[in-house]
C-alpha cells in the first residue's frame, strides 16, 4: 500500500446530516505520504492505533443536540462481507472493470512486505500472487480493458536482501519485546512502476528514474496513467503514456501531492496533498492539463484515499478527528457530491458514511457503482482486511 494510502483523514462530525465543509481541527499523531499512506493506513491499522472508539459532533451543519444514537451505516450501505482473509493483512483492493476480480495488496505469512493479489469474488479461486514475491510493493490498478494490471514495486533494490533481513530483524525484536511501534511508509528509492499480464507474466517495467515512483492509476481510456514521483526532489504528480513514454509533470509544490485518479470522463484528476501544511493532507482536484486546481476539502484535519463515484457526480474519501490529544483518532469515510460550473469543478454538501469503532480507510466503488469496497480493521481478529457492501448513493 502506498500512502493512498498519502495522508489520514480524521473522524469528524458523527449524525447524519449533510455538511457543506467539514471544519475539522486534527493534530495527526503520525507521519503521513502518499500511496504509502495507503500502506501506512493499513499498517496502522494492523498495529492497532485506529482503534479507538471515539466519535464527536464538530460537523458544520450538523443538527443541534442531534444524539450519536444507532449507526449511521444503515442508510449507505448493505450486505456486507469480508473478502480477504489468511493474510497478516491486505487492503487498497480495486475492481476489474467487469467487476467479477480485484486486485489488492497484502502481507503474506512469512514475509514483510505487501505483495500484489488478484481473487475472483465468486470464491471460485484462491488468490493468485502478481507480483514477483519480493520487495516492497502498492498501488495496484486494472487497465480498462482487464487484461493487464500496473503497479509498484521495489524489487530491483540491488540490496535486497538486506532490505528484507532489516525488516524481519526488526518484527522479531518487536515480537519479543512486545512492542508496537507506529508505522511509517518508506519512499522506497528502488520503487518503479510494473505492467504485467493477470498472471503476473509478461512483466514490462514503465519508469525508470532515481527515486520513488509509485501511486499509479490508468486513465479511462487505458493510454495514459497517473502516478507520484519524488524525482525532481519532492512528490509530485506526472502523467505518462501508457507504455511509459511522454512524461510530463502535472504538479509543482513544495510538499507532497500523491494517490492520484482520473475522473471517469478523463478531464480531471483528485488527489492529496499536504502543500498547505505539512503532513495534513487535503483532497484537491485539477483538470489533466493542469489548470483550475481547487481544494475540496480546507481543514486541520488529514484527507486521504480519495475515489471517484463512476456514473454520478461523487468523490469518496476517508477523514479522522485528531482534535483531542487525549482520544485515538478513528477513520471513517465521507463522500461529497460536486457540480461543474463554467470549467471549474464546484464542491457540494457532504455525507458522513461510515461510524464504526474500528477504522475504515481507502474507499473505492465498483465499475457500476453499486458496490462500496474498502479497508478496515473491523474483523474479528482485529486485522486489516478488503470488505465490500452494496451502496446507495443519496437521495435527488
Amino acid at each position: 500500500m502506498a500512502w493512498g494510502p498519502t495522508g489520514y483523514h480524521t473522524r469528524p462530525p458523527s449524525g447524519n446530516q449533510a455538511t457543506g465543509g467539514l471544519p475539522w481541527a486534527v493534530t495527526p499523531l503520525l507521519k503521513f505520504a502518499t500511496s504509502p499512506i495507503r500502506d501506512l493506513c493499513l499498517d496502522l491499522l494492523w498495529c492497532g492505533l485506529w482503534c479507538g472508539t471515539f466519535c464527536c459532533g464538530l460537523a458544520a451543519g450538523s443538527a443541534a443536540g442531534e444524539e450519536d444514537e444507532a449507526s449511521i451505516e444503515g442508510r449507505w450501505l448493505s450486505s456486507l462481507r469480508q473478502v480477504t482473509s489468511d493474510f497478516v493483512k491486505a487492503g487498497e483492493g480495486y475492481f476489474s472493470p467487469d467487476g467479477q476480480t480485484i486486485v489488492f495488496q497484502a502481507v503474506p505469512q512469512g514475509y514483510p512486505f505487501y505483495q500484489i493479489f488478484t481473487q475472483p469474488l465468486d470464491g471460485t479461486a484462491p488468490p493468485r500472487r502478481l507480483s514477483t514475491g519480493r520487495g516492497r510493493t502498492t498501488c495496484a490498478y486494472f487497465h480498462p480493458e482487464g487484461r493487464q494490471v500496473i503497479f509498484a514495486s521495489g524489487h530491483l533494490d540491488p540490496q535486497l536482501a538486506a532490505t528484507e533481513g532489516a525488516a524481519r530483524r526488526e518484527a522479531d525484536e518487536d515480537r519479543r519485546h512486545g512492542r508496537r511501534r507506529r508505522y511509517q511508509w518508506v519512499f522506497d528509492p528502488h520503487m518503479e512502476i510494473f505492467r504485467s499480464d493477470l498472471a503476473g507474466g509478461d512483466l514490462v517495467r514503465l519508469t525508470d528514474s532515481p527515486g520513488y515512483d509509485a501511486e499509479c492509476a490508468f486513465s479511462p481510456d487505458g493510454r495514459q496513467i497517473v502516478f507520484c514521483s519524488d524525482r525532481d526532489g519532492d512528490p509530485d504528480l506526472y502523467i505518462m503514456q501508457a507504455d511509459g513514454s511522454g512524461v510530463r509533470q502535472l504538479t509543482n509544490q513544495p510538499g507532497y501531492d500523491g494517490g492520484p485518479f482520473f475522473s471517469p470522463d478523463g478531464n480531471w484528476i483528485v488527489f492529496r496533498t499536504d502543500r498547505q501544511r505539512k503532513d495534513h493532507l487535503q483532497i484537491h482536484v485539477i483538470r489533466a492539463d493542469g489548470q483550475h486546481e481547487v481544494a475540496l476539502t480546507d481543514n486541520l484535519g488529514v484527507n486521504w484515499a480519495p475515489y471517484w463515484h463512476p456514473r454520478q457526480p461523487y468523490i469518496i474519501w476517508c477523514g479522522a478527528d485528531h482534535t483531542d490529544p487525549r482520544a485515538r483518532p478513528n477513520y471513517d469515510l465521507w463522500l461529497m457530491q460536486y457540480h461543474l460550473q463554467d470549467g471549474q469543478l464546484v464542491k457540494g454538501p457532504v455525507w458522513r458514511i461510515t461510524d464504526h469503532p474500528a477504522a475504515d480507510v481507502l474507499p473505492v466503488f465498483s465499475p457500476d457503482g453499486s458496490q462500496l469496497m474498502w479497508t478496515s480493521n473491523r474483523t474479528a481478529d482485529g486485522t486489516s482486511q478488503l470488505w465490500i457492501a452494496d451502496f446507495v448513493l443519496p437521495a435527488s
